[in-house]
C-alpha cells in the first residue's frame, strides 16, 4: 500500500483524486475551467462534496465548457439552480456564468487561459515538500497576486485562499508530502 498524503484518507474518490489528479501541471483551458468552477463551488464546503457531485458540475455546466456557460441567461442559471446534482448557490452559480465571461476574455488577451496563468509560478511548477497537510500555507503571496488580478478581471469566487487550492488542483504547485509515493516519484523524474 503506497504512502499518500495525509488528506487523501481512505475514501475512494479522495485516493483517485490524490493519486491522478491533484498536483498534476494542467496547461488545457478545459480542464483548467474546470477546476476554477469547482474550487469556487467548494468555498465553505468539504472537496469530497464536491468530487461526489463533479459528474451533476459536468453535466450541469455543459461539460465545463466556457463559452457555452459564458452565454447562460437567467433560463440557464433558474435550471442550474434545480440541479440536485450541483451544490445550489445562487452567488455560486451566477459567478460561474461571470468567470466563463471573464475566463474567455483572459483566453482571448493571452492566447490561451494557461499562457496567463503559468507565469504566475515562473512558468513551471513550484515543487515544495512538507512533512505533514499542516505545514501547508492556506495562500501565499502568489495566490494572493493571482486572486488579485482575477478579481480585477472580474471574476468572483477567486480569493486567495481558493486561489491557492486551485494552483495545488492544477499543478502549479506540488504540494504532495514528502513521504507520500507521488512526491518521490516526482523527485525521482525532475
Amino acid at each position: 500500500m503506497p504512502v499518500r498524503c495525509s488528506w487523501a484518507g481512505d475514501d475512494p474518490l479522495m485516493v483517485a483524486y490524490h493519486d491522478e489528479e491533484w498536483g498534476v501541471p494542467v496547461e488545457d483551458d478545459r480542464r483548467l475551467f474546470e477546476f476554477l468552477v469547482l474550487e469556487g463551488a467548494q468555498a465553505g464546503l468539504a472537496w469530497s462534496t464536491i468530487l461526489r457531485r463533479r459528474e451533476g458540475y459536468r453535466r450541469a455546466f455543459a461539460a465545463f465548457d466556457p463559452a457555452k456557460v459564458a452565454r447562460w441567461g437567467t433560463r440557464e442559471i433558474e435550471r442550474a439552480l434545480a440541479d440536485p446534482g450541483i451544490v445550489r448557490n445562487r452567488r455560486k452559480v451566477e459567478g460561474t456564468v461571470a468567470n466563463a465571461r471573464a475566463f474567455l476574455a483572459v483566453a482571448r488577451e493571452h492566447g490561451s487561459f494557461s499562457r496567463y496563468l503559468w507565469p504566475f509560478v515562473g512558468g513551471k511548477p513550484r515543487r515544495n515538500r512538507w512533512t505533514s497537510a499542516a505545514e501547508m500555507p492556506a495562500e501565499t503571496a502568489e495566490s494572493q497576486a493571482l486572486s488579485k488580478d482575477l478579481k480585477r478581471r472580474g471574476f468572483t469566487f477567486v480569493g486567495p485562499t481558493i486561489c491557492y487550492a486551485f494552483m495545488q488542483a492544477v499543478g502549479l504547485v506540488d504540494d504532495h508530502e514528502a513521504r507520500c509515493f507521488r512526491a518521490r516519484r516526482a523527485r525521482a523524474t525532475r
